[in-house]
């Protein structure tokens, strides 16, 4: 049995991997860099974990996602395999020991974002770190042509010349031809092995719906489906809460998830979901990272996302198993307004974002010239209020100044404590012995987290106080005092966003975005939110769409919303918009029997009569301009 097979079965119980895995994990393994785009569900972490276990050295993650990173940090952890991650809200003696740790100890891997990649802490480790395996996550992130550009992946290619014979593998879930020649450009792939799956999915029927009301579409759909498991997506926590509360009226089961709730309440609803307790899950695109859940038949979209590749991401999260599987976008026409509108409002003016940015280093009193590497609790709310500044516009010029490398934004709450035991296990003895009243939870630290001497471990405060039978205040005064005699080193949990500032604070006149980060930027996004308009709005068959779009040879999928009413219909849906004219006015219900068509298409059409500004509704019926 090969080793990559044979590592395969040990740590993830497979006997054989999925299409296109062994081939990418050879490529790796024999030197090559490679570059693979694998859609949703493709299994892409085993593509670089499998290479990174079976080559000697330290595999390097770069991935922007701190949900994700701590999620697979996690899950390789439970596995039995050493691994450690960087994040921005660590602190600088948390972060000088991992890596540590990742040059001397056994660590397999050494999870980080992108900007951790400018701090001369972290280089004058990589330096002299034994490398085995770069490895490029979300690897679109680096093209500004990409859907989510982060800057700082710019900076990746500066890590071989530490150490120049390591292969580079860069993975993605959906790029276009555009964005993979950049992606190759940019990080320097030398000749590198290309993988690229289907996209198309033989048993998702994409469908986009129409609505004078959708939220009542959506419960409809449930109601009918309310044995099965599925997904909503919205874009807001606002409209997560809605619409959960407005199907748990009607007793179906749904979920709740969004970055906003408790670390215990999200792994509790994830929980509920992947065993069936909870069949509908309501959630924003925080869910969905690292989650495989095999028989999930449909994934509904309230609100739609503003590109096509994040759409095509949550939509494939539905038919992981083969089954046949729907995926469903549901829009009215503010819907499409209020995508253009927000468009503008993520683009402040270049003045006003040099006003917040020094407004905000002022909040947080840091001088300039200083800062550098240093994280400060950010309640973005307070700031706003003190300044007068509208939260909004605050949070899209830290996003824009985070995409310029000048700061880096955790919005991640509710950070779970983290432990260190920081002595021997000789010096840790004799303190345990002279605090009798510390012991039982030092005896619990060290039996229940095993790695607790060698690496931070995150802990549940309200499962060990129930464990000691003591209050949660008093179990903090007992870390609390642990710290200060310098037994342990403890980062206690949190629920307020951290920003850490990546370079030291600038003077306004020194201050300077990028036109990459700014206007180029804009103008992809525009052109991002054009192809999803188009997909919403315009009829053709879904599969071909998205498949095209992402420069794939695309082909009508024949189950399809477009493609079944091409089927069922009397008339084509250019016919349709000729034919309706005729017979105003008129129901949606009353053109469907008249004309002998489905009312989906009948639907389509009248809403594209109306963006065509020929007809308007009044008093439920569709009348002429």
């Amino acid at each position: 049995m090969k080793k990559s097979n044979e590592i395969l079965n040990q740590f993830w119980g497979f006997n054989s991997f999925r299409p296109l895995q062994e081939e990418i994990i050879d490529s790796i393994i024999y030197g090559h860099d490679t570059l693979a785009i694998l859609p949703t569900g493709g299994g892409k972490s085993i593509c670089f974990q499998v290479p990174g276990i079976a080559l000697e050295g330290l595999t390097l993650v770069i991935s922007p996602l701190i949900a994700l990173i701590e999620d697979q940090v996690l899950n390789l952890q439970k596995r039995g395999i050493n691994a450690a991650s960087l994040t921005g809200h660590m602190s600088y003696r948390e972060i000088d020991n991992t890596l540590d740790n990742a040059r001397f100890g056994k660590m397999k891997f050494l999870y980080t974002s992108p900007e951790r990649l400018k701090n001369p802490l972290f280089i004058e480790r990589f330096k002299r770190m034994k490398i085995g395996l770069i490895v490029i996550d979300e690897a679109h992130c680096i093209s500004e042509w990409g859907h989510d550009f982060r800057p700082a992946y710019r900076d990746i290619s500066e890590l071989r010349k530490y150490h120049p014979n390591v292969p580079l593998a860069a993975f993605t879930a959906s790029a276009t031809e555009r964005v993979r020649k950049d992606i190759i450009l940019q990080l320097d792939l030398k000749k590198p092995e290309l993988f690229t799956a289907d996209l198309s999915r033989d048993n998702l029927s994409y469908q986009v719906i129409p609505s004078d009301n959708k939220l009542n579409r959506v419960i409809e759909f449930c109601k009918e489906h309310s044995n099965q498991t599925g997904i909503i997506y919205c874009q807001t926590r606002r409209s997560v809460k809605f619409v959960v509360n407005q199907l748990r009226a009607l007793n179906l089961s749904a979920g709740i998830y969004h970055g906003g709730l408790k670390a215990d309440d999200r792994k509790y609803m994830l929980e509920q979901w992947m065993n069936g307790s909870i069949k509908i899950m309501v959630a924003t695109n925080a869910f969905g990272m690292g989650i495989d859940k095999a028989d999930v038949r449909f994934v509904l979209h309230y609100e739609i996302p503003n590109n096509l590749e994040a759409y095509y991401q949550e939509a494939g999260r539905a038919g992981r198993n083969g089954e046949n599987a729907e995926a469903i976008a549901f829009w009215e026409q503010a819907d499409l307004d209020k995508m253009k509108e927000q468009l503008t409002m993520r683009y402040p003016s270049l003045d006003r974002i040099k006003l917040i940015y020094n407004s905000v280093c002022n909040y947080l009193k840091v001088a300039i010239g200083s800062g550098l590497s240093e994280s400060y609790d950010f309640e973005i709310q307070k700031f706003s209020k003190g300044f007068k500044i509208p939260v909004s516009e605050t949070y899209y010029a830290i996003k824009i100044l985070e995409l310029n490398g000048n700061l880096n934004f955790s919005e991640n709450n509710y950070l779970s404590t983290r432990i260190k035991i920081a002595v021997g296990n000789s010096t840790l003895y004799k303190f345990q012995v002279s605090n009798d009243r510390i012991s039982p939870l030092i005896v619990l630290l060290t039996r229940s987290y095993p790695g607790i001497f060698d690496r931070y471990i995150n802990i549940n405060e309200a499962e060990i106080s129930k464990l000691l039978k003591i209050s949660r205040s008093e179990l903090i005064k007992q870390l609390e005092y642990t710290v200060q005699y310098g037994v342990t080193d403890v980062n206690f949990q949190t629920n307020i966003p951290k920003l850490t500032f990546i370079q030291a604070r600038l003077t306004a006149s020194n201050l300077t975005i990028s036109s990459e980060v700014y206007f180029n930027r804009k103008k992809v996004e525009q052109e991002k939110l054009n192809a999803i308009l188009g997909y919403i709005t315009k009829s053709n068959c879904r599969s071909k769409t998205i498949s095209e779009y992402f420069s794939n040879s695309g082909k009508s999928c024949g189950i399809c919303d477009f493609c079944l009413d091409k089927e069922n219909s009397t008339y084509s849906f250019q016919e349709l918009t000729e034919l309706i004219p005729k017979e105003l006015p008129s129901t949606a219900l009353q053109l469907s029997k008249k004309l002998n068509t489905t009312l989906d298409i009948t639907a389509r059409a009248l809403h594209h009569l109306i963006l065509e500004e020929k007809i308007c509704l009044v008093e439920h019926k569709y009348q002429l301009i």
